[in-house]
């Protein structure tokens, strides 16, 4: 092989690498995209129903945050910072203001939160200095490795014994390991990029390379950046302009990493790159205009719904009702507020602050309320608790009319006891209304039982009856025996229905006193005769019961001849009508006398008996 043939075959295999790789050229005309303009808004994360933040709240936060990557949480960290020094601030002042007024010296005091922030934030400012050491360390490590290419491609191309075909690989492969390399220090960003393109300029000229294999590596690089050229066109049909301007960024990356092209076409092919980046930069800032007017309408609207927060009077909310309302314009207010966008920076937090104020009061009365409410609940239960209890004790009593009246007690107790709890409400409500039904129920089957017995007890005075009507007048003695034998009979008896008392009654006076007349027996006497018959035979409770009742009797008909004694001293003796008067009232309390007397000795047969 001839030493042409010998360089056209190295010429082929340099041309076959170059198809693999490519080479930088002179970036240093090509545009900066502006930087993208994000609005933010230093809120607090936790939007709703929840309380104010403290110290001891955001020394929390800052906590958590530590776990993380101190080079994500540098804006959340000043946020926490601000509002923690802006309370502890607040606390100092506000001590400071009570011990003037108390006339007292103000001493600072040793704040333990504030410490341990402040411990927190040395931990934080040294993480973050070590982390911006690291960056900084990495960022010298990059410009080195890329200062030992340069003086590497430097030295291929001042080489005065160059071998192409070995330096051109090299070259390459400095060139894709320049790629993988990152960012340096700004400041040396533009002067290490210039020299970079000037050296490999400097070794493509020096290298004399075959003029298909230059044109071949140019058209290659004009292939990618009219690639791009057509990306970046197409980028201003993308309808998200941050989304677009961010594309544009990736695509600026990729021009300066692409090596250059044809002097003919160089600035044509870099004109339109340009041309069409200035459109996506133009879209970007025309956006961040126009959102800058909707953050001043965002604010209107915002202030229109702290109007309506303001609007809402608090002391008039005294029920369920009115709380829920008022908790639904809140809630609705609230979900309106969040798809509000941001407030312009200047007023955005303290608008915010505002709006938070008033959701916090209102959510901290609405606590207030519910407990205040619950601690009326619980009183209640407890009442009503007592008088499940009672409902208990009596269901199963058998003191038909005491229980009842009782249980009517009851029940109208329970109706003037205000709520309880729903989760008690109907448990305790069953309970009690069961205890009522048993007893009711008990005393309707006791009643149904005791009309059957006195329905009994009528047929059997019937009986008895008729025998007194049929007792024929004789001598005295015999007479009476055989009456009183009856009467006892008849008397221990029990009771009739209510309804067949007042006739059964009349008859056997009827029936009695035909016999007393025709024996002529005064009415005193047949009254006590007939009540010392009825009492024979009854037992020690029966007796008791009558005694009791004869004494409320007793006491009654004294309060009675007392008042109308007292009553008779107003009236005056002087006239006719006056004197008929006080006859008559003595007469009455005469009668009344001998009623008492009669009741005595009524008693006083019953205590001969017990």
């Amino acid at each position: 092989m001839n030493s042409l043939e010998h360089k056209e075959k190295e010429v082929a295999e340099i041309v076959q690498q170059s198809a693999q790789t490519t080479h930088t050229e002179n970036v240093e005309n090509e545009p900066v995209a502006a930087p993208e303009e994000q609005p933010t808004e230093d809120v607090p994360a936790n939007d709703g129903a929840s309380a104010p933040a403290t110290k001891e709240s955001i020394l929390a936060q800052f906590q958590d945050l530590l776990a993380g990557q101190v080079s994500d949480i540098r804006e959340q960290a000043d946020q926490l910072k601000t509002q923690f020094y802006r309370i502890a601030n607040q606390e100092k002042e506000a001590l400071r203001k009570q011990l003037e007024e108390a006339q007292e010296d103000y001493m600072p005091i040793v704040d333990e939160i504030e410490q341990n922030f402040r411990q927190l934030w040395n931990v934080y400012k040294e993480r973050r200095a070590e982390e911006n050491a690291r960056k900084e360390a990495e960022l010298q490590q990059n410009l080195l490795r890329k200062e030992n290419i340069i003086e590497q491609i430097k030295a291929c191309a001042t080489s005065e014994t160059a071998d192409v075909s070995a330096d051109m690989k090299r070259v390459k492969e400095l060139q894709a390991e320049w790629k993988t390399i990152g960012k340096v220090p700004p400041t040396q960003e533009t002067a290490i990029n210039k020299q970079y393109a000037e050296y490999l300029d400097k070794f493509y000229d020096l290298a004399q390379i075959d003029h298909a294999l230059r044109e071949y590596d140019f058209k290659i690089n004009l292939e990618k950046k009219t690639a791009l050229c057509e990306q970046a066109e197409n980028l201003q049909e993308e309808e998200n302009v941050v989304d677009a301007f961010r594309a544009l960024q990736g695509l600026h990356d990729e021009w300066k990493n692409i090596g250059p092209v044809a002097r003919e076409v160089r600035d044509a092919i870099w004109e339109r790159f340009k041309a069409a980046s200035t459109v996506i930069n133009k879209k970007h800032q025309d956006f961040f205009d126009q959102l800058h007017g909707m953050e001043e309408e965002n604010h209107q609207k915002k202030l229109a719904i702290i109007e309506k927060l303001k609007a809402v009077d608090l002391t008039t909310l005294t029920n369920n009702k009115l709380w829920d309302e008022a908790t639904e314009l809140f809630t609705t207010l609230q979900t309106e507020w969040r798809t509000i966008g941001f407030a312009p920076k200047k007023v955005n937090q303290q608008i915010y602050e505002e709006y938070r104020t008033l959701c916090d009061k209102f959510f901290q009365a609405k606590a207030d309320f519910y407990k205040d409410l619950k601690a009326g609940l619980a009183t209640n239960l407890e009442k009503k608790r007592e008088l499940l209890r009672q409902a208990e004790e009596w269901k199963n009593s058998e003191a038909w009319k005491e229980a009842t009246d009782k249980f009517v007690n009851l029940q109208k107790q329970w109706k003037e006891v205000g709520p309880v709890a729903r989760k008690y409400s109907d448990d305790i409500w069953k309970q009690f209304s069961e205890a009522c039904d048993h007893f009711f129920a008990q005393k309707k089957a006791a009643n149904q039982g005791q009309y059957a017995t006195e329905k009994a007890n009528l047929e059997t005075k019937r009986v008895l009856l008729a025998e007194i009507e049929a007792i024929e007048v004789t001598t005295k003695e015999e007479t009476l025996d055989a009456l009183h034998a009856l009467v006892a009979k008849y008397n221990a008896v029990g009771f009739v229905p209510f309804r067949d008392k007042d006739k059964l009654q009349k008859q056997f006076r009827a029936a009695t006193d035909r016999i007393y007349d025709a024996l002529h027996v005064e009415a005193r006497n047949r009254r006590m005769d007939a009540f010392s018959k009825s009492v024979e035979g009854k037992d020690e409770q029966a007796l008791n019961n009558d005694r009791r009742r004869l004494l409320r009797q007793y006491d009654a008909l004294q309060a009675e001849i007392k008042t109308a004694e007292n009553n008779i001293l107003f009236f005056s003796g002087n006239s006719k009508k006056g004197n008929k008067l006080v006859e008559d009232m003595e007469r009455k309390i005469q009668q009344q006398r001998n009623q008492l007397a009669e009741i005595e000795k009524r008693i006083n047969l019953i205590d001969s008996k017990l």
